[in-house]
């Protein structure tokens, strides 16, 4: 079973066989590795400052504070002005990593992402907690569902979700070496470690984690540990399934997607995003124009999610291992 997998620990492997990666491995919210990644970035980087909008404790930023308190800058309750000063900084040479939830940097202060970054090319880092649903428990006015979408209709935009707190690190660094402006989408519940060290991670590169040759799982961030368990639940019904982890959403890997599709025939999305506009349409779009294929997206469907636990309302919204285990049954079906 292990030579299925690549780049994963192995007590993630054992998880996988036993049942029980979503419920007993370890884990974290990867707004933290980022906070980790960050403050080192401070010591090798003296040019990489931190903005944030009354959120350094939450995130973890605070540490940065600490250790360069002429270098981090609060801004309160108030996301427009900090994007703005991001702005600012990058005009200067500074690396500023405006920092916030998701759904007040990329809506909130939407106009100056837009007009005051993306439209000159400045370079500027977003790093946004609480993505997608994972953010559970707060509710849909704190659920990040459609950061990802967003942010990929902007013109000059590089998207970076990572799926746990080392390719979050390594994530974080990448965009401090990337020039023009990276948006860093982060999990605000914990989402279990899943990659060993020699794992290989550049921005636009994604990751083959499973082999598989009757279908393909292309999933982001935190819903990667999902199709991990999808495919074992899928291989228990005799299906051979590849899971892909498209870390980057844009640019996307769209040779290694291509190549998936053209040896596995059938492809499920899966992201906690909605289902409009994000990974599941980047990858259709590309599969219609060339090389159509069965595909199935899963992702929050035209709707709110209610307050709740974060498994509970995958599964609720149809969007847990099992939903897409379901849904690579349909596909191969329809090969």
């Amino acid at each position: 079973m292990t030579g299925l997998y690549h780049h994963l620990k192995p007590d993630v492997i054992d998880h996988l066989r036993q049942g029980t990666l979503l419920t007993r491995a370890p884990g974290a919210p990867t707004r933290y590795a980022y906070a980790d990644a960050v403050l080192e970035l401070g010591h090798r980087n003296p040019d990489v400052v931190v903005l944030n909008a009354d959120v350094a404790k939450s995130i973890g930023t605070d540490r940065f504070a600490e250790a360069f308190p002429e270098r981090e800058f609060n801004f309160g309750i108030a996301e427009q002005n900090m994007v703005a000063a991001a702005a600012g900084m990058a005009t200067t040479g500074l690396i500023p990593f405006a920092t916030s939830y998701a759904v007040f940097l990329t809506m909130r202060s939407l106009d100056q992402v837009r007009n005051s970054i993306h439209y000159p090319r400045l370079n500027v880092k977003l790093a946004s907690s609480h993505g997608g649903i994972t953010p559970g428990p707060d509710g849909p006015t704190h659920q990040g569902q459609e950061d990802l979408s967003l942010m990929r209709a902007i013109a000059n935009s590089t998207i970076v979700a990572a799926a746990d707190s080392l390719t979050t690190g390594r994530a974080t660094w990448a965009a401090a070496e990337w020039e023009g402006p990276v948006y860093l989408s982060f999990t605000r519940d914990p989402v279990p470690y899943l990659y060993e060290d020699d794992v290989p991670f550049e921005i636009g590169k994604a990751i083959v984690v499973r082999e598989g040759s009757d279908a393909t799982i292309v999933a982001i961030r935190d819903m990667v540990a999902q199709a991990l368990v999808a495919a074992e639940l899928a291989a228990a019904q005799g299906l051979s399934v590849r899971v892909i982890d498209s870390h980057t959403l844009k640019p996307l890997d769209e040779p290694l997607l291509l190549r998936a599709a053209r040896e596995t025939g059938a492809i499920v999305t899966a992201e906690s995003n909605t289902i409009l506009g994000g990974l599941g349409s980047a990858v259709a779009e590309l599969l219609v124009e060339h090389h159509p294929i069965p595909m199935e997206r899963i992702g929050l469907r035209d709707t709110f999610a209610e307050s709740g636990p974060y498994l509970s309302l995958l599964l609720k919204y149809g969007m847990s291992a099992g939903h897409i285990a379901e849904a690579v049954a349909r596909v191969v079906g329809r090969k």
